[in-house]
């Protein structure tokens, strides 16, 4: 995957500093979601998909570390980074149970930061995408390139993480079957706990949501049963 394709959720309330930090990130490579505060930055979440997470500690509304228990809650194999202008060791110290990736005290130098992210992102990342003998697969009116990470509908790209171009692969090669909930996570999350659950309902909302063009496609869920892509 190229750089260019890293999106990133920029939480911080500082917005001179926060934009700024956008302008070089951008500069860099990447693309920059940027969220002035902790709820702001949630609900960002949510609605979008990110290969990785600069959070601000000290923010109005929801503070950094508040905010990154509720990512995990959501995906909890989301890399993130603690922003902080404190150097107290206790912060530290919490910012890392959490789970955090790095945590830089501010100021620093924003070569530093692109360099760390890189080195996260290459370390988190991981083959999740079968190797396909055809990197293009047409899915109704859609067309998903597996090797770049792209869900195409006429001109409009919509770029994927791997976690989620590794679900529309399982769901496709398993289209029209209907499938346990425990099979998809171990096959897609290598993993059936409860956090890995709430993942996978997050990443299936996002399908629904990028497949909606199409009324020939449907992923349906039985309750206490699992889900079924359908493709007619």
């Amino acid at each position: 995957m190229k750089k260019e394709h890293y999106k990133v959720l920029l939480a911080e309330d500082d917005f001179d500093f926060g934009n700024i930090l956008k302008q070089y990130l951008e500069m860099s490579g990447y693309i920059i979601k940027w969220a002035k505060d902790g709820e702001e930055a949630l609900k960002k979440f949510k609605e979008d998909s990110f290969h990785i997470c600069v959070f601000d500690v000290m923010m109005p509304k929801m503070d950094g570390f508040t905010l990154a228990e509720k990512v995990v809650e959501i995906n909890p194999e989301m890399p993130f980074v603690f922003l902080t202008a404190r150097k107290l060791k206790e912060d530290k110290l919490k910012g890392l149970k959490l789970g955090a990736d790095d945590y830089i005290v501010k100021p620093f130098d924003a070569d530093e930061l692109v360099l760390r992210l890189n080195n996260i992102i290459r370390r988190t990342a991981k083959s999740a995408v079968p190797k396909l003998n055809e990197e293009i697969i047409k899915i109704g009116v859609y067309v998903f390139n597996a090797r770049r990470l792209e869900l195409i509908y006429n001109e409009n790209i919509q770029k994927l993480t791997e976690k989620e171009a590794s679900l529309i692969l399982f769901l496709y090669q398993h289209k029209n079957q209907m499938l346990k909930r425990e099979e998809i996570l171990n096959a897609v999350w290598k993993n059936e706990d409860y956090f890995s659950g709430r993942s996978m309902d997050v990443f299936i909302s996002r399908l629904r949501k990028y497949f909606k063009r199409d009324a020939s496609i449907a992923i349906e869920s039985s309750r206490g049963i699992g889900l079924e892509f359908k493709l007619r």
